[in-house]
């Protein structure tokens, strides 16, 4: 399935129906949290709706985007359960505050699966996840073994509210932490970026090019978008392509990035199978039946105290034209004529 179907908005929450409600037996809304980044509608979202169809045709699943607004959220899940869903999926905005939507789940009797972002409540069911601390390390690795000793580095983070945005921090860390106190790296700028927006991004590039009089030999970039917005500003000083960004995904965006050289790195997660897993154990939930043909490990604590079941998956660090040809022939919503398009198109990848 190459190219999968963008959806459609419909109002403020942007509500998308896949299945009848006249016709179907159950009812399972997916919660995403914003649509900044592409890959919650296009790739996570679309994946687990077709993996709903095939394994359960008969349950209806709803899709609500929140638009980066957590009271939204809420109310997006409290509309859901009123409409009688027996799961409910949350990638939350704030983990924290999406302990609220999981305790009043639990209250109705309704499990609640964390997908990608874990929801830190006592009451979560499920996760799904990639090892976003060693996501952190590779990209961290990966500017390290692209700088020299003495360069001056820019960080860009990922949204503070996001549990996963620390967990990539630290791993980062684990790599960065020892050089920065050696003097073998220096950190120029480092700063949040509030709901992973592009723009929050761009200002902080701009801010830390400006400070830094463009002495940056380095960005490690959390996801991107960030990376994306990175090598705009970097572009605008004469600078795109001269300095490694990684980045966290895999968009279509980040692979043509690459192809022409102002991206070096993305670590890309199989989206597909994240969304399966979901949806194996979603089906599971809805029957009331184990979860031990799904699970394969628990989680570490979350903040309420709470080892959740969950499954792994792992990651790919894509580098160069070898990593986007991984990405695309692993990706099946990511085609090589996706990739190739606009300056990209003339890249000897594309050409070739």
């Amino acid at each position: 399935m190459k190219n999968i179907k963008r959806f459609l908005a419909i109002g403020f929450i942007m509500i998308f129906s896949y299945v009848p409600i006249a016709t179907a037996k159950d009812l399972v809304a997916l919660l995403l949290p914003e649509n900044v980044n592409p890959r919650w509608e296009s790739q996570d979202a679309a994946f687990y709706v077709k993996h709903m169809k095939k394994l359960a045709s008969n349950i209806n699943v709803e899709v609500f985007n929140a638009n980066n607004d957590t009271a939204a959220q809420q109310r997006q899940a409290e509309q859901a359960l009123s409409r009688g869903a027996k799961v409910l999926v949350v990638i939350p905005i704030d983990g924290e505050a999406a302990a609220v939507i999981a305790d009043m789940a639990a209250q109705e009797g309704v499990p609640t699966i964390a997908y990608d972002r874990m929801v830190q409540s006592k009451n979560t069911s499920f996760w799904v996840q990639a090892d976003l601390r060693a996501s952190g390390r590779s990209q961290a690795a990966h500017i390290v073994a692209n700088t020299k000793n003495g360069d001056t580095l820019v960080m860009l983070k990922g949204s503070p509210t996001d549990p996963n945005a620390p967990t990539i921090y630290h791993g980062q860390m684990d790599v960065l932490s020892s050089l920065f106190q050696s003097g073998e790296r220096v950190l120029g700028y480092e700063n949040w970026t509030q709901g992973w927006d592009p723009a929050v991004a761009r200002r902080s590039m701009d801010q830390a090019l400006t400070k830094l009089n463009n002495n940056v030999q380095g960005v490690v970039s959390s996801n991107d978008g960030n990376a994306g917005a990175a090598v705009a500003a970097l572009a605008e000083q004469g600078m795109a392509g001269k300095v490694p960004v990684s980045g966290l995904d895999c968009t279509v965006q980040a692979l043509q990035l690459i192809l022409l050289g102002q991206m070096t790195q993305s670590v890309w997660r199989d989206f597909n199978l994240m969304a399966e897993a979901t949806a194996k154990a979603t089906v599971a939930l809805v029957n009331g039946s184990s979860l031990d043909g799904v699970v394969k490990g628990t989680s570490p604590a979350n903040s309420a105290g709470k080892e959740v079941p969950m499954v792994p998956v792992g990651f790919y660090n894509a580098v160069g034209e070898k990593g986007v040809q991984y990405v695309i022939d692993n990706d099946p919503s990511i085609s090589k004529s996706d990739v190739c398009k606009g300056e990209a198109s003339k890249t000897s990848f594309c050409k070739s």
